[in-house]
């Protein structure tokens, strides 16, 4: 038995969950949760960070505590923070961080691989001199037409949002999900209410729809686009403010029923 297969077993049992449930969470077999358990085998860092994210709490403290002996206060890191460590990154030969593209076709691998370093690495990479230099960038080529004018094959260039409670109601974002895969919307949050994130596309004809903030792996807030096709400033699709103002009066009901309901 190590220090880390100790942890991983006890925190398994005080969040409820089975060696299936918990495999089924980060990704892996049921038998590797074991062999982690038992110590025949060390997680590679990727799933650390999985396992991390879904006990609340950080890889170091995970790997480095005897997390049976700490206060509660101590063990849980913000259950809607996405520390700085968990993001891979790569840098030019003068050492400033690239802005790496995750195309369509490389989406499904991307929630995999997200913070996997040699992942990244394989990434296209590129520049944008004109963006603040405060903050890291990831760009994503969207399909579908959900959030029109905004085009299939556009490219978003989104900054990292670090804490989810930074979310800001009404703005878009990438977001990296569990189970929706790779989306771009405009997200309102609710994280406070009920622990949620409302999804709305700009195209109304796409039904609005809500996530748990344990299913969001990353959100990157949309910086700039790139196109090689102009929207029309005419498209009927653009939402108004008016009909954002409804969106969120709209959502504030769900809210007040989803409470009702508990």
């Amino acid at each position: 038995m190590t220090l880390i297969s100790d942890n991983i077993r006890f925190l398994r049992k005080k969040i409820g969950l089975t060696q299936e449930q918990f495999a089924e969470r980060i990704g892996i077999k049921r038998s590797l949760v074991g062999a982690y358990e038992e110590g025949r085998a060390d997680p590679r860092i990727t799933n650390l960070i999985n396992m991390a994210h879904v006990f609340g709490t950080s890889v170091d403290i995970l790997i480095s505590k005897d997390v049976s002996r700490l206060p509660e206060s101590e063990l849980i890191v913000g259950k809607f923070k996405r520390g700085k460590e968990v993001l891979a990154i790569t840098v030019d030969d003068y050492g400033k961080e690239n802005i790496e593209l995750v195309p369509q076709k490389a989406a499904a691998g991307y929630t995999n691989g997200y913070a996997d370093p040699e992942y990244i690495q394989e990434l296209p990479k590129f520049s944008l001199p004109v963006l603040p230099t405060n903050a890291t960038y990831r760009a994503f080529e969207i399909t579908g037409d959900s959030m029109l004018p905004i085009l299939p094959g556009t490219i978003i260039v989104g900054s990292y949002v670090e804490d989810l409670n930074n979310i800001k109601n009404g703005n878009t974002y990438v977001l990296v999900t569990r189970d929706e895969g790779i989306v771009y919307k405009r997200v309102f949050n609710y994280l406070k209410d009920n622990g949620k994130l409302f999804l709305v596309s700009d195209n109304r004809q796409y039904a609005p729809f809500q996530i748990d903030a344990d299913d969001v792996l990353e959100v990157w807030s949309a910086s700039a686009y790139i196109s090689v096709k102009f929207p029309d400033s005419q498209d009927k699709s653009e939402v108004s403010t008016e009909q954002l103002a409804s969106i969120v009066l709209d959502l504030q009901k769900e809210i007040i029923r989803l409470k009702e309901e508990k």
